[in-house]
């Protein structure tokens, strides 16, 4: 009996092994693509930091707003539409709320990068958020100031 409980562990234990190197494996030719789609070097570290700040990849920011290039009337009217239907009053979700404003800041954050990098102005998007009172008390004190 003793002899069928030590093969069944040794088989569980191979098989975990296994997939735990397949996983491995797996994650490190992602972790490559990853590292080429970036473009490597300087521009890819400075991609890898771009997104780590912002919190997503453009390629996400644009699946969020639904648009496949970088249009400003295109991104604004997809975030009008999206920040209305998911508005809580609504019955709509907080947090997909949330993270339609995050795509939109990617999206802006990109446009300000390719304006300064043509040499053009960098103009934002009006977002046409409400500001909160914490908002509203900086600009108080700036402009009492």
């Amino acid at each position: 009996m003793a002899k069928y409980v030590a093969q069944i562990i040794v088989l569980g234990a191979q098989v975990v092994g296994r997939a735990f190197t397949r996983a491995v494996k797996y994650e490190y030719a992602v972790s490559q693509q990853a590292a080429k789609k970036a473009g490597g070097g300087k521009e890819g570290a400075k991609s890898a930091a771009t997104n780590s700040i912002m919190g997503m990849t453009l390629q996400e920011a644009q699946q969020i707003l639904h648009v496949s290039k970088l249009d400003k009337e295109l991104i604004q009217k997809n975030y009008d539409h999206l920040f209305k239907v998911n508005d809580k009053a609504k019955g709509g979700s907080f947090y997909l709320q949330s993270k339609i404003v995050r795509a939109k800041e990617r999206i802006e954050y990109e446009l300000g990068e390719t304006a300064a990098q043509n040499g053009g102005p960098q103009k934002s998007i009006n977002n046409g958020r409400k500001s909160t009172s914490s908002q509203q008390s900086t600009k108080d004190t700036t402009s009492s100031s």
